[in-house]
Formats: structure tokens, C-alpha cells, sequence
């Protein structure tokens, strides 16, 4: 794993280093809907340097696999922790799910899976994160949502 960059983060890394609180975590965190689609008793941490050279500096921080309860793939949970504001989060977190489609394939599957992002941000609210661009932090996390959605759809409808 790549070192945490604050004590927060090594805290961060711990808790969600655990399957058993990864667990809880993503049932809390995630639409009933998303959730009913995966069998979280098989969560598995995956490796967090995965990304290719050029976006090893923005690592991910948390990234398990999980079996989809019909059997025929895997859906990838990533969870990003970021403490400082980032205008370009949503791009970020596209980023890293493009990576980890990118490495499924390589590892010789023949379909994407889905890529649910989760961001965990340590701010108050959205309001304090970016000041006055609350209105653009709250698109950019629909259209987030929105890519999110898309990939479940392509997902279920292409199997």
C-alpha cells in the first residue's frame, strides 16, 4: 500500500484494510440497490499500486473486489479518502475506475466490470470543500453518480 500522507489517512487505511469494516462501510454507503447485486462475504483487498506509472500519484487509496451475486463477474468498490479540496475529484475518480477496467482486461477477461466509486471526505460540508463552487461540487458528483449508473447499466443489460 502506499503510505498515507497524513496521520488521517494511515487511520483511514487501517479501518478500511479490514474486510469485516469495508463491509459495513459499503453496506452504509451504498444504494440498497448496489449493494443487492454483490456478495460482500467476498470482498477481497486488492493491491493499491495498480495504476499505471503516470497516475501513481494519484494512487488509490482503498480498492476491493467483490463477486456479483449472479455469478458472472466481479464488481470493483474503490474508496478514496482525500482530506484537502480537489476541483477535479470526479475526474479523479473516473480515472480510477478507467484504471481498473484497464487492468481487468489485461488480466485476460473479455468484458468491463462495473466500478462503483465511493469518495469519504473528511470536510464538513460540501459548501466548506470548494467555497463558492458548491453548485459545480454537487454536479460534478451527480455526473459522478451519473458514469456510476451508466457502468451498471452497460453492465447488467451486456451480460
Amino acid at each position: 500500500m502506499t503510505e498515507a500522507t497524513t496521520p488521517h489517512d494511515a487511520i483511514f487505511k487501517a479501518f478500511l484494510s479490514r474486510p469485516e469494516t469495508a463491509r459495513d462501510f459499503i453496506e452504509i454507503h451504498l444504494p440498497p440497490s448496489l449493494v443487492k447485486l454483490c456478495n460482500l462475504d467476498t470482498l477481497h483487498l486488492e493491491s493499491s499500486s495498480f495504476v499505471e506509472e503516470n497516475l501513481r500519484q494519484y494512487y488509490n487509496d482503498v480498492l476491493y473486489s467483490v463477486e456479483t451475486t449472479k455469478g458472472c463477474g466481479y464488481i470493483y468498490v474503490l474508496i478514496e479518502h482525500q482530506s484537502s479540496p480537489d476541483e477535479n475529484m470526479a475526474f479523479r475518480m473516473l480515472r480510477y475506475a478507467i484504471a481498473t477496467m484497464q487492468r481487468h482486461l489485461e488480466a485476460g477477461h473479455d468484458y468491463l466490470p462495473l466500478v462503483i466509486p465511493i469518495l469519504f471526505y473528511t470536510r464538513e460540508s460540501v459548501a466548506h470543500i470548494h467555497g463558492q463552487q458548491t453548485g459545480s461540487m454537487v454536479f460534478r458528483i451527480r455526473t459522478l453518480h451519473a458514469i456510476s449508473i451508466f457502468m451498471l447499466f452497460r453492465w447488467l443489460i451486456l451480460r
